[in-house]
């Protein structure tokens, strides 16, 4: 299982996504360009010492995250067709977020497998980013028998 990350804008957001990602055994694609450079010291502090415990990816951009592809593309969006309960995920799923302000462009919703949303009570926008990672991600990973 991997998560990718479109074009993150907050450095500790995805400091807690690699820890979490370090802690439950996925890798994590970070799809460029990001918010702030690579080497912000609040992405080391929000991952603490678990950076070195999970597989990163860079990429440059979505077309060479696009090319290196594998396995069924799920999008999580608060514009999804399938709330969470429903999806039944695969060990070889990509679950990709969006920016945190933006979210994906159209071109990469209509690319995506499936669109997924956490729902939510009525006129609330959105989870923090590295919330609904771990609450997707431990959904996904509960589904296909983690930790086997």
């Amino acid at each position: 299982m991997r998560i990718a990350l479109y074009q993150p804008e907050i450095a500790g957001n995805v400091g807690a996504v690699l820890r979490t990602a370090a802690c439950l055994g996925a890798a994590v694609d970070l799809i460029e360009p990001m918010g702030f450079p690579w080497d912000d010291k609040r992405v080391a502090r929000a991952g603490m010492d678990y950076i070195d415990h999970v597989a990163i990816t860079r990429h440059e951009d979505w077309p060479a995250f696009e090319r290196q592809l594998a396995g069924r593309l799920v999008l999580l969006t608060t514009r999804g067709a399938m709330p969470l309960h429903g999806m039944a995920f695969d060990r070889d799923d990509v679950l990709l977020f969006g920016q945190e302000g933006a979210g994906v462009p159209e071109s990469v919703h209509i690319r995506a497998d499936a669109r997924v949303v956490i729902p939510m009570r009525p006129r609330l926008r959105s989870l923090n980013l590295s919330v609904s990672v771990a609450i997707v991600l431990g959904e996904a990973l509960r589904q296909t028998d983690w930790p086997t």
